[in-house]
């Protein structure tokens, strides 16, 4: 590796306006990239990471300015922060290529997403739209996409979460820039495609001597490919260091914080430690909730009669019919059986388009099946015309943006589904149960009248949480409720999951990607493959002895197994 820096950012200070005044947001940062090196930016959601990467692009919104510093790329050895957006335009896609964090709202919804990596191909390198479709065919196929004709004639709407982004990696490597800027490249992927995307930015490095910018709110993720870590809170770089150095004897409460609040394999978990309590120089009682290994709430007993049955399961979706041609039917869930029994948290795990969310919003009565489903030993068809059933049992969506209504005060959002059911004699008991929710979720009684545009993806999956309990539940599905939510306040609101369940004795279905968070809420847990559940067991047999080649296959997909936390 040249020992030469590629980038230098040097007292970088970003600031918005508040008032008559600006805030600053970005408070003097430096660091520095050489040629061919990865460093990894981590830190929680509103540390100034983004709009850090977003400077350097000079992409930052129109009512944030930059409050000096200077931003040196050898490349073309100039200021990116002097020039105007005509050069930068030159440098975007070909010098510096960047993948944004949000898939869908940084594809174009009305162009395929093939034409859409040729065209960036197009602008920035002189070859015919033969050879720029041929090589966009080839990207699609390096970052791990399948069935390369369909996903190439697709708008963006027709793919999934993890396809989207896996399309966006491509248009950013497809003109082998001397700096890529991955902001959050894999936080939409399932364990096995997120390591071959990480093995994909390493061999990126090894060919091209591509230098990279990884920014993750996953000290796990970084950690596999970083050469050196930055870490930054509120603004601030409170520590750069060597991933050993950082993963190993971190210096900095906040970086101890962000270590130890991510679940980790092998470890037995009560409640995860938070951020704030590593702030408050209390180590020493976070660390001692990780050893020795704490006992569940309750051990749950499966002597007694399920509270949901599920038998020979199957969904389908429905044939795409066109003057031309028919499309077979989808089958995404396939003779699928298990049961959940009272006060049990069942884990359901498998890669992107396994069939998990579909199998969620089948229980949830929200996707046509086929097969019986029996909950409290009554069978689903039954209690479908009982409105009381959508009461009885909820689901919590993984997009904590899109889940609320964003033209309905979180109060009303809350409130609307107690009306429905009939909860509270009358408005005023209503809106105190709202208030005692939301401060039971950690929010504040002042919330009731905000929305949801006003809150951060955290706050928004908390009020999501809030408004599922509103109408007394028993059984909710937590659909990738915590995908979207940095480590901090993903341990929140995990522990939050699991003392409502203890206060309340609630059961769940606990759907995710990400193995290590599913063994710490789970009593079991179901792997599926295809559409299929290959292997079901208790959580410690799924992790020290599988059964299933695919299941080992998750596991060892893991990221930071090799890193000391």
């Amino acid at each position: 590796m040249e020992n030469k820096d590629l980038l230098s950012v040097q007292d970088l200070s970003i600031a918005f306006p508040q008032g008559k005044g600006f805030k600053r947001v970005v408070e003097h940062i430096n660091f520095n990239i050489q040629t061919g090196e990865i460093i990894g930016l981590v830190g929680e959601s509103g540390s100034g990471k983004s709009l850090s990467a977003l400077a350097i692009m000079g992409l930052l919104p129109k009512n944030a300015s930059l409050q000096g510093g200077q931003i040196y790329f050898q490349t073309v050895d100039q200021d990116l922060s002097q020039l105007k957006n005509k050069a930068l335009e030159s440098i975007r896609g070909q010098k510096i290529g960047m993948i944004f964090q949000e898939p869908m709202s940084s594809l174009n919804p009305v162009l395929k997403c093939g034409h859409q990596i040729e065209e960036t191909i197009l602008i920035h390198q002189k070859i015919s739209a033969t050879e720029a479709k041929a090589l966009s065919l080839e990207w699609m196929e390096r970052v791990g996409l399948k069935d390369l004709s369909r996903i190439y004639q697709s708008y963006p709407h027709q793919l999934s979460g993890g396809q989207k982004q896996r399309i966006m990696i491509a248009m950013a490597m497809c003109c082998n820039p001397d700096l890529l800027i991955a902001d959050e490249p894999t936080t939409a992927l399932d364990v096995t495609v997120q390591k071959k995307i990480l093995e994909l930015l390493l061999q990126l490095r090894k060919d091209l001597g591509t230098s990279i910018l990884l920014i993750s709110h996953d000290l796990a993720v970084v950690g596999e490919i970083a050469d050196r870590v930055i870490v930054m809170q509120a603004g601030k770089v409170v520590e750069i260091e060597s991933t050993k150095t950082i993963f190993k004897t971190p210096s900095h409460p906040y970086t101890q914080g962000l270590l130890a609040c991510k679940p980790v394999l092998g470890k037995n978990y009560h409640r995860l430690p938070t951020i704030q309590s590593f702030l408050e120089n209390q180590q020493k009682e976070a660390s001692d909730k990780l050893t020795p290994p704490l006992q569940p709430i309750a051990e749950v007993d499966y002597s007694q009669t399920p509270v949901l049955i599920a038998e020979d399961l199957n969904v389908f979706y429905a044939a795409k019919r066109s003057w031309w041609k028919s499309d077979a039917a989808f089958q995404a869930v396939k003779n699928v059986s298990f049961e959940i029994y009272p006060g049990e948290t069942l884990g359901l795990v498998g890669e992107s388009g396994c069939g998990k969310s579909t199998l969620g919003k089948a229980i949830a009565q929200l996707k046509d099946y086929t097969g019986t489903i029996q909950f409290d030993q009554q069978n689903y068809q039954t209690l479908a015309a009982d409105r009381n059933f959508y009461r009885l049992v909820q689901i919590i969506f993984q997009d904590p943006y899109s889940a609320l209504n964003p033209r309905l005060p979180i109060g009303e959002a809350i409130t609307e589904p107690m009306r429905v059911h009939k909860i509270g004699e009358n408005e005023a008991e209503r809106k105190v149960k709202t208030i005692d929710l939301l401060k039971r979720v950690g929010l504040e009684e002042a919330d009731y009248i905000k929305y949801p545009h006003q809150f951060s993806g955290g706050q928004r999956q908390r009020i999501s949480i809030a408004r599922a309990l509103s109408v007394q539940p028993r059984f909710i599905i937590c659909d990738e409720v915590v995908s979207a939510l940095d480590v901090s306040v993903q341990a929140q609101v995990l522990n939050l999951l699991k003392d409502l369940q203890a206060e309340q004795d609630l059961t769940y279905l606990f759907i995710s990607h990400d193995l290590a968070i599913v063994q710490f809420m789970s009593d079991r847990i179901a792997v599926m493959e295809a559409g299929r559940i290959v292997e079901l067991a208790k959580t410690e047999d799924i992790y020290s002895k599988p059964q299933s080649t695919y299941t080992q296959i998750l596991i060892d997909a893991i990221p930071g197994q090799k890193l000391a936390f």
